[in-house]
């Protein structure tokens, strides 16, 4: 009856019960405010300490490959997207400013998990997530250099230390951690990390749906809008994704791709943007949580079915 075991067995039902706890209880989501960039930490710290050192390693192996999917990803589609936004005049647009920052944001942490719910395995995900997240503060500096939002050089390298602060710090404890004193921890510690990481995902999503509830209780066809908005961004750009690999890659391969396409984890972007950048967007940002957190259940049939192709 171990909270933690629970919660690792029942992820997908610990964040569903967080997405509705944050929709239907948005009082408690006032004081959780200054604690969102700590979560943010301790979300990437869980999910590098629940990681072997031989996953982190063989991340590295088939580098080229890994960082050329990141480097379209991350890379080329927001930086077209501005060209676009650029050439067409959205740039002080809010559903332009969400676009855009989902694009630039790297893989979720869970879409190890994901992968493995859909039945495949977890490697190729974990390979995204790890490199992904490390190459973040670079392949963010061109996008936040040419975001109107951050008007100086001064603000732009400040997003981009704040991003590797975070990445660095977090990531490195959980490494020193797991090379120390957790160098073969138990079936039942791995099981309480995992529980830990989908209690936290669950508390942290009531601290961003407060925006949406208000929304939804003043205006309800504008949320409506931007929820029907975050659930085209991510289960279309997954099917998109996935149409275009699955007869090209690995059913593994395909798999983690899409996901990723799909579920950004655009929370790193709370302790790198200045909250004034984020506000106009927090009503997105929790909507984008709906879809989000749906994922493991509206998509599974898309790909289980390719589980057993090579």
């Amino acid at each position: 009856m171990n909270p933690l075991h629970l919660a690792a067995r029942n992820g997908p039902i610990v964040l569903v019960a967080g997405l509705v706890a944050g929709l239907l209880l948005p009082g408690l989501a006032e004081p959780m405010h200054p604690l969102l960039p700590p979560l943010v930490m301790l979300l990437l710290f869980v999910t590098v300490l629940r990681m072997e050192p031989k996953t982190l390693i063989g991340s590295l192996s088939d580098l080229h490959s890994v960082i050329r999917t990141i480097a379209a990803l991350q890379l080329a589609v927001p930086l077209t997207l501005l060209a676009i936004g650029y050439t067409a005049g959205w740039m002080s647009s809010p559903i332009f400013l969400s676009l855009l920052i989902v694009a630039a944001a790297p893989s979720i942490s869970g879409s190890p998990n994901m992968c493995l719910m859909m039945g495949h395995p977890a490697e190729h995900a974990v390979r995204l997530v790890v490199v992904g997240t490390a190459l973040l503060p670079l392949t963010a500096l061109p996008v936040f250099w040419l975001m109107p939002e951050l008007e100086d050089l001064r603000a732009v390298t400040g997003a981009s230390a704040r991003l590797f602060l975070t990445i660095a710090v977090a990531a490195s404890a959980a490494i020193v951690l797991r090379l120390t004193v957790l160098r073969n921890p138990s079936a039942s510690t791995l099981s309480s990390l995992e529980g830990l990481g989908a209690i936290t995902l669950a508390v942290f999503v009531i601290g961003l749906m407060p925006s949406l509830s208000a929304t939804a209780f003043e205006a309800p066809g504008i949320a409506l809008f931007w929820v029907a908005f975050a659930c085209v961004i991510n289960f279309g750009a997954q099917v998109v994704m996935f149409s275009l690999l699955r007869r090209r890659s690995a059913a593994a391969q395909a798999t983690a791709i899409s996901l990723i396409a799909g579920n950004r984890n655009i929370a790193l972007f709370f302790v790198a943007l200045p909250p004034e950048v984020i506000a106009p967007i927090m009503v997105f940002i929790g909507a984008y949580q709906i879809p989000m957190y749906l994922t493991p259940t509206l998509m599974r049939r898309l790909y289980r079915r390719n589980a057993s192709d090579p």
